[in-house]
């Protein structure tokens, strides 16, 4: 497991997954027949494994993967440079993706490629199948992925095609990533939402209404629709420790208020440079962090005046004083 926060893991492992068993009885979640093997694992340091020899592996009938994850935010890489089509159905990322049953992550990313002139084409499918348009910790991800499959080193950045359009990640000579997000989507129907707009075409501190409960939220897209809210009417500031993630998240994921589903953030706030945010994501449901919806914060705070313009710290958890990330967004 690779981190792209740090790309400095003590250990790193690397497999490949027999698919036999995963081509039958997909529709079956509990098959007793469904098995996900790892039939080539190796474990050690950095230095003594040969990613290369690994990744020039291509026995037939096999599945080469490695896994990646940003802040916690966990995916299972796929080297598809060599096809436009993905290398698994949505249907076997939800096999691969269980914590339990398969390899467990997030999601599924295929490095696969580049269309329009860009050097490479970065597509998704969620932990529930869905396809999202595009994932900042994935993305940082993919971008470390490239560099290894490539054999880069040092200050490196290159094109990447995503449903949300061209993004450009850069690696540091640290090997840290650096994505530029592009300036977010704030008209309502762009996001999209169907709640009205209240102020130059945006959703800001609209209210909503969920399971009874009013809560003011403002909407804002990344390439990827996003929901954030402070607080409802009984509670301004909210305690996100507090949250039921797991009850209050799919109602605001499938509101009819978003046509095609949304991300939303549940923010605490400190003081204008420090909020802390838990998320439920589009797809994925609750995760140790979002790239995206960490943006998404920021603007909002700043559109409702709860953060300045120049740097907030930004805590993203799942669980309750379970921190996973705290970084500099500016």
């Amino acid at each position: 497991r690779r981190s792209s926060a740090s790309i400095a893991a003590p250990f790193r492992s690397t497999s490949s997954l027999h698919f036999d068993s995963l081509r039958s009885n997909f529709s079956s979640l509990k098959n007793p027949n469904l098995r996900v093997s790892a039939s080539s694992m190796s474990i050690g340091t950095p230095e003594k494994i040969s990613t290369t020899s690994f990744l020039d592996r291509r026995e037939s009938g096999f599945l080469h993967f490695v896994k990646y994850h940003g802040l916690g935010n966990d995916f299972i890489l796929v080297d598809n440079r060599d096809s436009t089509e993905p290398r698994v159905t949505p249907e076997q990322a939800v096999k691969l993706c269980d914590r339990n049953f398969g390899i467990g992550a997030d999601g599924v990313i295929f490095a696969m490629p580049g269309v329009n002139g860009t050097d490479y084409t970065m597509r998704i499918f969620n932990s529930d199948g869905s396809e999202p348009e595009m994932c900042g910790n994935g993305v940082r991800c993919f971008a470390r992925f490239i560099a290894e499959l490539e054999n880069l080193h040092g200050k490196q950045s290159f094109t990447v095609h995503t449903g949300a359009g061209l993004i450009v990640p850069e690696i540091q000579e640290d090997g840290k990533v650096k994505v530029d997000m592009g300036e977010p989507i704030l008209k309502a129907s762009d996001v999209p939402t169907k709640l009205p707009a209240n102020k130059d075409q945006a959703a800001v501190k609209a209210d909503i209404n969920v399971d009874g409960v009013t809560w003011n939220v403002t909407c804002v897209s990344m390439g990827n629709p996003h929901c954030v809210t402070f607080g409802n009417r009984q509670s301004q500031n909210l305690t996100v420790d507090e949250l039921n993630l797991a009850a209050i998240g799919p109602k605001f994921e499938h509101h009819e208020m978003f046509p095609a589903r949304t991300n939303t953030e549940f923010v605490e706030v400190f003081s204008h440079e420090h909020l802390k945010m838990r998320v439920w994501e589009r797809g994925a449901g609750a995760t140790l962090a979002c790239g995206t919806g960490a943006c998404a914060v920021v603007v909002a705070a700043v559109l409702e005046g709860r953060a300045g313009r120049v740097s907030v710290v930004l805590e993203c958890l799942n669980s309750v004083n379970e921190i996973r990330s705290m970084g500099l967004c500016q």
